[in-house]
């Protein structure tokens, strides 16, 4: 009985866990197509990423540049920020207070040790550690979203340490680009 009920509850929790579509972002060049009231009836996407030509905002990925990382790194079973990536979450809150359209979604990521409950959690706690900061900073609530992969989106395969450290972070992804 306690089987049955186990899964049925492993069923209920990976299914809460499904990902939802970025948000839309309003695109500042279509304001000219406002109405009278300022509102515009039509809303794009940013696509910040690579595939289809020039980003609205360069500096996202510009390799020269610290908005280009998107990766913060963590310690074996912890959730704390630690200090090397100080700088980086800085420049992306920056970037955030300035471009108040923009969201991001924070992706908690695990390497493949502990159960998968265990994992979703840690992810979890590592999105909102990164969350946290950035709020810290003055970025409202509202441009940031926070998820857990747990173990399922591994950067490496294979149970070396190399792999498993870099597979324990949480992914910064602007609105409109493809998950990495």
């Amino acid at each position: 009985m306690k089987k049955i009920a186990l899964s049925i509850m492993m069923a209920a929790l990976l299914g809460a866990c499904s990902t939802t579509p970025p948000a839309a972002i309003v695109d500042p060049a279509a304001q000219g197509n406002a109405g009278k009231d300022g509102n515009s009836s039509e809303i794009k996407t940013v696509d910040t990423s690579k595939t289809s030509g020039k980003s609205m905002y360069p500096e996202l990925t510009d390799p020269s540049n610290v908005l280009s990382q998107r990766r913060v790194y963590f310690d074996y079973d912890s959730y704390v920020v630690r200090p090397d990536f100080n700088e980086m979450v800085q420049a992306h809150a920056k970037f955030l207070l300035s471009h108040k359209d923009v969201k991001i979604i924070l992706q908690g990521n695990t390497d493949n040790r502990g159960t998968a409950e265990y994992n979703l959690a840690l992810g979890q706690k590592r999105a909102e550690a990164v969350n946290s900061m950035l709020k810290a900073l003055g970025v409202p609530a509202g441009q940031i979203e926070a998820v857990s992969f747990g173990e399922e989106r591994p950067l490496e395969n294979g149970d070396t340490d190399e792999a498993w450290s870099r597979n324990r972070r949480a992914d910064i992804v602007y609105a409109g680009e493809q998950s990495q």
